[in-house]
This record gives structure tokens, sequence and C-alpha cells, in this order.
């Protein structure tokens, strides 16, 4: 499975938007929701053109535990989704399968569409995750908010975000929590039954396998590439732990 990363400049992302429109316009317009708010698209897909149509934000619950989160639509979607949805059905779905079936599109079509727009401008990292990861990497860029993003995409941490839109972490954002009842809050967790230990342990143990599993001759240049990258990101977390007050 290829790694699916987010499409970091304007000109070839305006390149893979004029592709999605030449294929079909409902993939733009499905693409410009995606790419202009962080929604799923499986979320985008279930839309009825009332629920988009006129709306400045769009409530959807995500993740296993159904959280709900709410999202942004700028003025400049807005008028996009009102121009697509203008003489429409409100009852209809906004992003229809085929035009002669009241039946919404699939996530397999518009992943074909995704993934034919992307290959005719040589882009291969293009999957379902293509919008959020670039809405994601877009709003980073603008505003360097890392934990508005990371509350948005329910992630449990700052990393995890940093990691979904292929960008080396800020360790000093990593290494603090953001509010006083935050910081509170992780010493209670980690005095709880002794869970900071346990996690300690738990990576030592994970260290000393790796060290015997070093003198393995059986494991291939990607196994050591591996564990190189880890020593490395960790030395420099241990280096800015210590830097950061």
């Amino acid at each position: 499975m290829n790694w699916v990363a987010p499409i970091k400049d304007e000109e070839t992302l305006e390149k893979f938007k004029e592709k999605l429109r030449e294929i079909d316009d409902k993939y733009y317009i499905m693409f410009e929701i995606g790419v202009g708010t962080g929604l799923q698209l499986q979320e985008i897909l279930k839309f009825k053109n009332k629920d988009l149509r006129g709306k400045e934000e769009i409530e959807a619950y995500i993740g296993t535990k159904n959280v709900k989160r709410t999202f942004r639509i700028s003025p400049e979607l807005q008028e996009i989704i009102r121009a697509y949805t203008e003489g429409k059905d409100p009852e209809a779905y906004l992003i229809l399968g085929h035009s002669s079936s009241p039946a919404p599109l699939s996530r397999e079509q518009a992943y074909r569409a995704l993934k034919s727009a992307g290959k005719s401008i040589g882009l291969t990292s293009i999957g379902a995750q293509t919008m959020r990861k670039t809405f994601a990497w877009r709003y980073y860029k603008a505003t360097g908010d890392i934990y508005y993003l990371q509350n948005l995409l329910n992630h449990a941490s700052p990393s995890i975000t940093y990691r979904y839109i292929g960008e080396k972490p800020n360790v000093e954002v990593v290494l603090k929590k953001m509010t006083p009842e935050e910081n509170e809050r992780s010493r209670y967790m980690l005095y709880r039954d002794d869970n900071g230990k346990k996690r300690m342990e738990a990576i030592k143990d994970t260290m000393n396998e790796l060290e015997a599993e070093m003198q393995n001759p059986c494991n291939n240049d990607a196994f050591y590439g591996k564990v190189d990258c880890l020593l490395t990101e960790i030395e420099e977390l241990i280096r800015n732990f210590r830097e950061t007050k």
C-alpha cells in the first residue's frame, strides 16, 4: 500500500483539481470540500444538498467513538457549494454516483477518480486521505497551530498529527502540554497504578529487544535503516527534553 501524502504546492494542487474537473465536476466539488474543511471522504459522501448549502460550518461525528467535531466552511467554499447546488433538490445527495440514480457516490468510485487524476499528473501518493491531509498541512503551514488540528482530527497527541501531515515535529511543542490542567492530568495519569514506570519499562524492553536483534545476521538493510531513524528521533527528543523548560 502506498503512503498517502498531502499535496504541498499550489501549482500541483490546481493541476490536480483541474484533472478532477475533466473527469466530472462532482469529483472537483468533493475534493474542494475535503481540502477546504478537513472532513473525511466517507462523511462528505453522506451529505445531501441541504446539509451544506448556505452553511458556515458543519458538525460531524468522527472516529470509532463518534466524537463530535465542528468543521468550518470558508466564504469561498460556501460560494462554490452554492453554485453547484443551485436549482438542485435539497433532499438529494450532494455527490451522486450516477445522474440516473439517487444513490450517493461510493467510496470506491471516489477513490478511483482520485487515483486517476493523480496518475495523469505523475502523483502516486494519492488516496482517500489526500484531501484531509492536504487541508491539515495547509492549515498548519498557515497558522502553526498543531493543537487545533490534533483536536479536529481526533489524534491522541501532536506527534501523531505531525506524522499525519508529513512534517518534522516541533519537539518543544510536543514536549509541552497546552494548559496547567493538562499538566496536572499528566502527573495524575503517570502516577496512577505506576503507569509512568510501566511505560518506561516497556520502552526499555523494546530497546533491549532491538539491541539483541542487531546481532541477527538475517536482518535486511531496511531493518537497520528503521533502527537508525528510531534512534535519531529518540536522541533528538531526549536532547530537547533536557533543554525545554
